[in-house]
């Protein structure tokens, strides 16, 4: 089984399919505490890499919400060395909340010894520096039900009740297919898994091109958690999947309408505003020595077409529904300049 954390080089077994790690800790915070951890403003510290896609997930719905207020924020750097995701984008390359250079130390402090990955997202309890959940399908899915109290005025709903069995039915399919369906191909361990792998991401991708040609969105006429967790995948395909993971039928911006739906999500608050490009390539290109054995990070492809028009306004649709846009994020969780879409991507 392999998890997002490895050993620098290990992610590829000869000859195997790839298989993913999806035994996560299942602690969840809610609101009736029923785990033993509670809703509760100011107690939780969401880690993320905004090089990863899952933990991009939750910064971009923590941001949709507008609970940067009560749920704090740390951010690894893009790397990892076979030990933990490190924060060594802070002074000393100490988190200033948690007090720890490596993610891998919460999750010693309550399973000492642990001997799964140690992944982003995960949450934290800042008052035992325990971590309490790496769950990260779910945890967006609490954020949006379960911190429903603490909401920013306007907040979209993520997760409609009335909706939500064809969101997950959506959401499975695009996980199993979509989002990893590219590390399936990047990392397989024969032609014939790759070429499965292969077969199966195009065919979906192709089924997603067909259901989004009438409608704006995945579910429904708003974004939904469906859109966001096809989003991360899809802002890293043409920097990362294309070339690294050899999924390259096509780019992402020759497959029209999945480009004009990308760039519709990427330039609405709370989801370009997230995605930090130079990050995304250092991960990739520098932790996958299997695959990428220089560790050299390539300097295209040029991203500013990311801001060009999409046009799917007519379609219809309304973003939020009868909610707001987020504000700007916060001075000290914006992404660099240089990091966006307004330039060229540099490594």
């Amino acid at each position: 089984m392999t998890s997002d954390t490895q050993t620098l080089g290990s992610y590829v077994e000869a000859g195997k399919e790839f298989t993913r790690d999806t035994n996560y800790i299942a602690t969840r915070i809610t609101e009736d505490g029923r785990d033993g951890y509670p809703v509760e403003p100011n107690r939780y510290r969401l880690v993320v890499a905004r090089a990863c896609p899952w933990a991009n997930r939750a910064i971009i719905v923590r941001r949709l919400l507008g609970l940067e207020d009560v749920i704090s924020m740390g951010v690894c750097g893009p790397t990892h060395d076979a030990r933990s995701w490190t924060f060594d984008l802070y002074p000393g390359g100490v988190d200033p909340v948690l007090g720890i250079e490596r993610l891998q130390e919460a999750y010693f402090k309550r399973f000492p010894g642990y001997e799964r990955g140690i992944t982003v997202p995960a949450i934290v309890d800042e008052t035992t520096g325990e971590v309490v959940t790496n769950n990260f399908p779910q945890i967006t899915l609490d954020l949006s039900t379960q911190w429903t109290r603490y909401h920013r005025e306007g907040a979209p709903d993520l997760y409609p009740e009335e909706l939500r069995a064809e969101i997950d039915e959506v959401a499975e399919v695009v996980f199993r297919d979509v989002n990893n369906g590219v590390y399936r191909c990047g990392f397989a361990g024969s032609q014939k898994s790759y070429e499965r792998a292969y077969e199966r991401l195009f065919s979906r991708l192709d089924w997603l091109s067909k259901r989004l040609t009438r409608q704006r969105y995945l579910v429904g006429d708003t974004i939904t958690e469906a859109d966001v967790r096809l989003f991360t995948t899809l802002a890293r395909f043409d920097p990362v999947y294309h070339g690294h993971f050899k999924c390259n039928r096509q780019k992402l911006s020759e497959m029209p309408v999945l480009w004009a739906y990308a760039r519709d999500l990427f330039q609405t608050p709370g989801f370009g505003d997230t995605t930090d490009f130079v990050h995304i390539k250092q991960h990739y290109y520098v932790v996958h020595t299997d695959i990428n054995p220089t560790q050299i990070v390539p300097s295209g492809p040029d991203l500013s077409n990311w801001l060009t028009p999409h046009g799917r306004e007519e379609l219809g649709g309304r973003p939020f529904g009868d909610g707001t846009p987020p504000g700007p994020p916060s001075e000290d969780e914006t992404v660099p300049p240089e990091h966006r879409a307004s330039a060229p991507s540099r490594a």
